[in-house]
C-alpha cells in the first residue's frame, strides 16, 4: 500500500446503514465475504511490511465506507484493525477503531503485496485524510463554548440513562473534535445525521449540529418521561388497586365461609354496575358508591343505606323504553271502546298523539335534551271516569300505566323523596312510580291533585312544580336518589274535582281540560255497555240469565240518582243484580229474569230524586238557580220573607251556610230593587220598617259565589210582587248594581244539572253564550235557553203573569203569605 502525505489507498470496508466517526471502536461482523475480503487484504499488506506506507502503528487499515440504500458515500473513516477472533457466540469478528476521516477519491488497483490474498472481492480507493487535530494556540473561543455546552448536554443524558462510566470518559475529553466525533456512539441520532457529522469537517459545525439535535432529544425525553411517568402512575394505581380487591374478596370470601354464608354474585355491586348499562352520570354516582361500601365494614350503618341506595338505583329502568303506538284510528277506537262520551278529552289525547307522530317522522323527538312528554289536567265532579281515562290513554299510546294517589299528601319529602341521612328513607312517590312502571316513557296518572295538603313539613304542590314543567322535568332531581331523572318523555295526567284549590302556579303548567258530567242518555250507554256487564260478573251471573231494560236504566239514571258521574248509577245497578240474585236463591225467583222500569221499586225502593221545581216555587218568593259543586251541577232554591210590620225586625237576613261572595250578592239585589223599586212597580217603600230575611236551603252545605245574584233578585221581586216564579225555568247569573247580568262560570254544568231536574228553560248571561257550545246538541234540544243581560229581563222571563187579586192579596199580607 502506497501512502503518502494526505494520501492512501485502502480497501473499502462497506458498512451497511450505519456510520462509524473517527475515535469510535466498533466490532464488525467478518462472516460477510465482503468484509471478510477487506481484513484479509488489509493483514496482507502489513504483513508484507512494505514500510509505514501500508501500516500505521504496525496494525492494518482500512477504509469504512458507509453504504446508504446500495451507494457508497463520498466519505469514510480510515479505520485500524484492533483485533481479529470470535464472539462468545462462536461467531468471527473484528475490533476496528477509527482514526481519521478521509474522502474517496477513486477506484484503483490492488497492491502487489495484496494479490492472492484475498478473495478478490475488494474494493481499493484512493483517499485522501483529514486531520482534525487542534491549531496551534488552541481552539477559538466559539468552539470551546459550543464543546462546553455539547458536554453539558451529554452529560445530563448519560446521567437519564445511568451510563456512569461513559460520563467519566467524557469527563476527560478536552479535545474539540475528538468530543464532536463521540456524537456517533449517540443512539437516538438517525444514519443520516451521523453522515452529515461524518462529512462536516469543521469542528465548530459538528459541534452546532450535535448542541441542537441532542437539546431536541432531550426536551423530546422530558415530554416522554413525562407521559411514561403519568402512565406508570396510573399503572401502578391500577393494579394496586386490583391487588387490593383481590385481598379484600379473599378476606370476604374467608369471612363468609367461617360464618356458614357463602358469598353471591347478588353481592357484588360493582359488578352488577358494570353490566347494568348505567347512564353515564349515574354510573359514575354508583361507582363512587361501591368504593365506599368496599371500604365500609359490615357493621358499619352507612353500609346498609348504601345497598339501598344501589338496589333502587339498579332497579330502575334507566334504559327500558317503550314504542309508542302510533295508529290514531286504533287509538280513537279503544278510547271510544272504553269510555262513552268524552269527545274533548278523546279529541286532546289524539292532537297529541298526531302531533308526537309528525315530530317523530321530522326527527324532532329529542331537542335539547328533552322529550315531548305531556301534562294533562282532567278536571271534574267524581265519578265522571278521571281516573280510569288514565289507563284507557296508556292502552292507546302503548304505554305503561301507573297511579299515584295524591289526596291527604302533606309532605314534601313524598314527591321529592328524603335525604338518605334519614333513618328509613326512600325515594319519592314519582321515582317509585317510573321504577313501577318498568319504562321512562309510562302514562303517571296523578290522582286527586287538588286534595295534596301542606303543612311544618313542606308544601308537595311547590314539590310538583318542577316535576310537571316541561321546561325543567329533563333533569329532575330525587332527594334520595341525587342524580338527574329524565321524567320529559313521561306522560302526566292529573285529575281534579276543583280547580280553586289547585295553586296557580301548578295549573299554569298544565294543560287543563274538563269533564263536565254525561248526559241522562250517555249513562244510559255507559250503563249498558260497561257497568251492566261488569256487575253481571260480580254478582255471578251473565247476560243470558239476568237484564236490565233500557227504560230501567233511564229510570235509575234520572230519578234514583242524581250526578254528574256514574258512580251511584253502579251501585244501584249492582243492587238490583245482588237482589235479583238473592231472590234466585231463596227460590223467590227463576232464572232468567228481566228488570223493567216498574219492577225497580222491588229491588231498590221508590226514587229518592222526583222532580220538585213546580212544588217548590209555587208560592211568591222562591226561584230556581243553578251552582256548581264539586260533585257537578246543582239545582239550588232561594227563599225570601218579609217579617211582619209589628214584629220589629229590620234589615237584612241570610240563612244557609253563606259565604262572604253569597252574602254580598244578596245585599246588592237587596240594594238594585230598593233603589229601582217605582221602575219595577214593585212596593218597596215598606222595606225600611220590614226585616228582609233570605234562606237558601240545604242549610249544612256551605254555599258561595256570585252566580246566585239573579236568583235572590228573582225571589225578592217574587215575594215584593206577589207574582210567583215559573216552576220550568232556572237561572244564573251575577248582578250588578245597575241591574247587569254578569258573566259566570261552570255553564256547561249548571245545564246538564238543569236537564237532569227537568227544567225546560234556563236563563244565562248573555257574555256567556260563547260557552253554548260546549253543551251536548241532545240537551240543548230540550232546552230553552235564554240569553239575558238585564234584570228586566230576567223578571219578564222568570215570573208569572200579573194578575190583580194576587197583587193585592200580597200587598195586604205580604207577610204571611211569603212565610209559608
Amino acid at each position: 500500500m502506497s501512502d503518502t502525505k494526505s494520501g492512501v489507498t485502502l480497501p473499502v470496508l462497506p458498512l451497511d446503514d450505519d456510520v462509524v466517526l473517527p475515535g469510535m471502536v466498533v466490532p464488525v461482523d467478518i462472516s460477510e465475504a465482503e468484509v471478510s475480503a477487506a481484513i484479509e487484504a488489509a493483514q496482507a499488506v502489513e504483513s508484507a511490511g512494505k514500510g509505514a506506507a501500508g501500516r500505521a502503528g504496525g496494525k492494518p487499515r482500512v477504509l469504512i465506507v458507509p453504504r446508504v440504500d446500495g451507494s457508497y458515500t463520498g466519505v469514510g473513516t480510515v479505520a485500524l484493525i484492533e483485533q481479529v477472533g470470535r464472539t462468545p457466540d462462536g461467531d468471527p469478528a473484528a475490533a476496528l477503531r477509527g482514526v481519521v476521516r478521509a474522502r474517496v477519491g477513486g477506484v484503483t488497483t490492488a497492491p502487489a503485496t495484496a494479490v492472492g490474498r484475498s478473495s478478490g472481492d475488494v474494493l481499493w480507493v484512493d483517499a485522501t485524510t483529514h486531520d482534525d487535530a487542534a491549531p496551534e494556540g488552541g481552539y477559538p473561543g466559539r468552539v470551546q463554548e459550543l464543546a462546553r455546552e455539547y458536554k453539558t448536554l451529554l452529560t445530563t443524558y448519560l446521567q437519564k440513562r445511568g451510563a456512569w462510566q461513559i460520563l467519566d470518559g467524557v469527563q476527560q475529553i478536552d479535545d474539540a473534535g475528538l468530543l464532536a466525533d463521540r456524537g456517533g456512539y449517540s443512539p437516538f441520532l438517525k444514519t443520516a445525521q451521523k453522515l452529515e457529522l461524518l462529512e462536516t469537517y469543521d469542528v465548530s459545525e459538528r459541534l452546532g449540529l450535535l448542541v441542537e439535535w441532542t437539546r431536541a432529544y432531550l426536551a423530546e425525553l422530558d415530554v416522554s418521561e413525562t407521559i411514561n411517568k403519568d402512565v406508570q402512575e396510573g399503572v401502578d394505581k391500577q393494579q394496586r388497586e386490583f391487588l387490593l380487591r383481590r385481598q379484600m374478596e379473599a378476606v370476604r370470601k374467608e369471612l363468609n365461609e367461617l360464618s356458614g354464608k357463602p358469598g353471591s354474585e347478588e353481592e357484588d355491586y360493582r359488578g352488577r354496575v358494570e353490566a347494568a348499562a348505567l347512564p353515564e352520570h349515574v354510573a359514575k354516582a354508583a361507582l363512587a358508591e361501591v368504593d365506599k361500601l368496599e371500604r365500609a365494614g359490615d357493621s358499619s350503618p352507612e353500609a346498609g343505606w348504601i345497598r339501598t341506595w344501589l338496589d333502587t338505583v339498579l332497579d330502575m329502568p334507566w334504559n327500558e323504553r317503550t314504542t309508542d303506538a302510533y295508529g290514531i284510528g286504533e287509538a280513537r277506537g279503544v278510547l271510544d271502546a272504553d269510555h262513552s262520551g268524552l269527545d274533548d278529552v278523546k279529541d286532546r289525547i289524539i292532537e297529541y298523539l298526531a302531533v308526537r307522530k309528525r315530530r317523530e317522522e321530522k326527527g324532532l323527538g329529542v331537542i335539547g335534551g328533552r322529550r315531548s312528554g305531556a301534562v294533562l289536567a282532567l278536571v271534574g265532579p267524581p265519578g265522571v271516569g278521571k281516573t280510569s281515562l288514565g289507563e284507557s290513554v296508556a292502552r292507546a299510546m302503548g304505554r305503561s300505566f301507573t297511579r299515584v294517589a295524591l289526596g291527604g299528601v302533606r309532605d314534601e319529602a313524598e314527591i321529592r323523596g328524603h335525604r338518605r341521612t334519614y333513618v328509613g328513607a326512600l325515594p319519592g312517590r314519582i321515582v317509585r312510580a317510573v321504577k313501577e312502571a318498568g319504562t321512562m316513557n309510562p302514562v303517571v296518572l296523578l290522582d286527586e291533585i287538588d286534595k295534596v295538603g301542606s303543612d311544618y313539613r313542606g308544601d308537595p304542590s311547590a314539590a310538583l312544580l318542577e316535576v310537571l314543567d316541561p321546561a325543567q322535568n329533563h333533569t329532575f332531581r330525587d332527594h334520595y336518589l341525587e342524580v338527574d331523572l329524565d321524567l320529559s318523555d313521561v306522560v302526566f295526567l292529573a285529575t281534579a274535582n276543583a280547580l280553586d284549590t289547585i295553586p296557580g302556579p301548578l295549573l299554569d303548567r298544565m294543560e287543563l281540560v274538563e269533564l263536565d258530567g254525561y248526559t241522562e242518555d250517555e249513562k244510559v250507554v255507559i250503563a249498558r255497555d260497561h257497568l251492566l256487564p261488569r256487575q253481571l260478573e260480580k254478582a255471578g251471573l251473565d247476560a243470558s240469565e239476568a237484564a236490565l231494560t233500557e227504560d230501567a236504566l233511564r229510570l235509575i239514571a234520572g230519578e234514583y240518582t242524581r250526578e254528574a258521574g256514574v258512580r251511584s248509577l253502579e251501585r244501584s245497578i249492582a243492587r238490583v243484580l245482588r237482589k235479583a240474585a238473592a231472590s234466585v236463591a231463596l227460590g223467590e225467583r227463576e232464572l232468567p229474569l228481566t228488570v223493567d222500569a216498574a219492577d225497580l221499586p222491588d229491588y231498590i225502593g221508590r226514587p229518592r230524586h222526583t222532580p220538585e221545581s213546580a212544588e217548590r216555587v209555587s208560592v211568591p218568593g222562591v226561584a230556581t238557580g243553578l251552582a256548581v259543586t264539586g260533585a257537578g251541577g246543582d239545582v239550588l232554591f232561594v227563599e225570601a220573607s218579609l217579617a211582619d210590620a209589628e214584629s220589629g225586625a229590620s234589615g237584612l237576613s241570610l240563612t244557609g251556610q253563606l259565604g262572604d261572595v253569597m252574602k254580598e250578592s244578596a245585599q246588592i239585589a237587596l240594594s238594585y230593587l230598593r233603589s229601582r223599586g217605582a221602575e219595577l212597580e214593585l212596593p218597596v217603600g215598606d222595606l225600611k220598617e220590614r226585616g228582609v230575611h233570605i234562606h237558601v236551603p240545604a242549610g249544612a252545605i256551605p254555599k258561595d259565589g256570585p252566580s246566585a245574584g239573579v236568583t235572590m233578585t228573582t225571589a225578592l221581586a217574587s215575594l215584593l210582587s206577589g207574582r210567583p216564579a215559573r216552576s220550568d225555568v232556572a237561572m244564573t247569573g251575577e248582578v250588578s248594581l245597575t241591574g247587569r247580568v254578569l258573566p259566570i262560570g261552570g255553564v256547561k254544568q249548571k245545564l246538564l244539572a238543569a236537564h237532569r231536574a227537568g227544567i225546560g228553560t234556563v236563563l244565562i248571561p248573555a257574555r256567556n253564550e260563547p260557552d253554548l257550545d260546549d253543551v251536548p246538541d241532545e240537551v240543548l234540544e230540550q232546552l230553552t235557553v235564554h240569553p239575558v243581560s238585564d234584570v228586566r229581563e230576567v223578571l219578564a222571563l222568570a215570573l208569572e203573569p200579573a194578575h190583580s187579586t194576587q197583587t193585592v192579596a200580597v200587598q195586604e199580607g205580604s207577610g204571611a203569605a211569603a212565610s209559608a
